[in-house]
């Protein structure tokens, strides 16, 4: 065996190993992907008194929302029973975001911190103000979201009955004008909230909480700090609880919608937020999750572990599309082993993606609209390089577009 040949079957291994690590996440998703075609039923509310009966408060955190604040609660308003408390965390506001909120009735609480800023700061401040006294559930929902009919008092069912956390599904509306840029991320957004939510709940494990759509029993959410700056706060709190615990169910009949930034800037402003947000939490958690599983006994951590290494989709897609060309590229000068096996890893991604497509995708994404996904990933590269050499680490507020009431 020559120099050159020895050199090139070390390195055909060595792109082996990087197949095995590509693979693990490949697998779980597509596994999520699969069991999340079993049907399930809709849920229905056993007992309607039992959301009446039962201390809710809302709590809507803000920054400068004067643009959508007004929907929103109006929207919140017409579906939460006058027995129960609408909060609003005026936080940092320099608009008129709490003038607005009063008017419409909800309880207003202004805060001003220009050294600790964040959404988890703001989600703080206002269950301190709860503390004397606490509602039996609080629900988070974001200054720029609607809830869907029975939405609250699902959510509200499943914490009292479970004592857990819940989940809604998330979505993200394409805005008026939309591209096929905007299809892809709304389509990648559903796999994400729901597709894989749908298959970690098939195997009985807790979900990834997803910023907004979240009820809490009161004496989950004050077992753990959430007064930090976390770029991705709903991540890291539904690690937390479930570390301490609290594992999160999914709710997947509760339904609360957002709408995608129209404005380029903004929209990559929550693009980058989110992947780096993603990433960061990913290398920090997994090996506290697989300690903790270790200490507690308990393998369902193993197994969000297992579902939080499966990094963002468009770079999965992105890093097996580099391994295949270098795999190819040696498998030219003659060892291809690695190219095998990466091409199996291939079909297997492929075949997650078009699962999840094809059950839950085909009414917002078409088929052509789907194989632009390579376009949707290169326009995604700068993103991961500034992962590597300039990543997110502060909260930044996504500038929102005016709603028409």
């Amino acid at each position: 065996m020559s120099t050159i040949e020895f050199l090139l079957f070390y390195f055909d291994a060595f792109l082996l190993i990087c197949g095995v690590v590509l693979l693990i996440p490949c697998i779980v998703l597509l596994l999520e992907s699969v069991a999340a075609l079993i049907p399930f039923s809709e849920g229905k509310i056993r007992d309607e008194e039992q959301f009446k009966n039962t201390k809710i408060a809302v709590l809507v955190p803000a920054h400068n929302e004067e643009l959508i604040i007004d929907s929103t609660l109006k929207d919140l308003k017409c579906k939460l029973p006058k027995e129960h408390e609408l909060i609003v965390v005026a936080d940092n506001c320099t608009d008129s975001t709490a003038d607005i909120a009063r008017q419409l009735g909800a309880t207003v609480i202004e805060r001003q911190d220009e050294t600790n800023r964040g959404k988890g700061y703001a989600l703080d401040y206002g269950l301190q103000y709860m503390e004397q006294q606490p509602p039996d559930v609080v629900i988070f929902i974001d200054a720029d979201c609607f809830v869907q009919q029975g939405t609250l008092e699902k959510l509200t069912q499943l914490a009292v009955t479970t004592k857990r956390p819940v989940q809604a599904t998330y979505l993200m509306s394409k805005p008026a004008q939309a591209t096929p840029k905007d299809a892809v991320s709304a389509f990648a957004f559903k796999v994400k909230n729901q597709v894989r939510l749908l298959g970690l709940k098939r195997f009985g494990l807790a979900c990834t909480l997803v910023g907004t759509g979240m009820a809490f029993p009161w004496s989950a959410i004050r077992s753990v700090n959430l007064a930090n700056g976390d770029i991705v706060e709903d991540m890291k709190l539904g690690l937390d609880l479930n570390i301490a615990g609290y594992p999160p169910i999914y709710c997947p009949c509760a339904v609360v919608t957002g709408c995608l930034p129209q404005q380029t800037q903004a929209a990559k402003t929550q693009r980058t937020r989110w992947e780096h947000g993603h990433l960061q939490t990913l290398l920090t958690y997994v090996p506290r999750l697989i300690q903790a599983s270790i200490k507690q006994g308990r393998i369902d951590l193993l197994g969000t572990a297992l579902d939080l290494s499966v990094p963002p989709l468009s770079l999965l897609v992105a890093l097996w599309f580099l391994l295949m060309s270098v795999s190819l590229l040696v498998a030219f000068m003659g060892v291809g082993y690695a190219a095998i096996f990466t091409g199996i890893i291939g079909w297997l991604l492929m075949l997650a993606v078009f699962t999840a497509w094809f059950n839950y995708g085909r009414k917002d994404l078409t088929l052509l609209q789907l194989l632009s996904i390579p376009a949707y990933i290169l326009n995604k590269i700068p993103v991961y390089f500034r992962f590597i050499f300039k990543p997110v680490k502060t909260w930044v507020r996504t500038e929102r577009d005016s709603v028409n009431t």
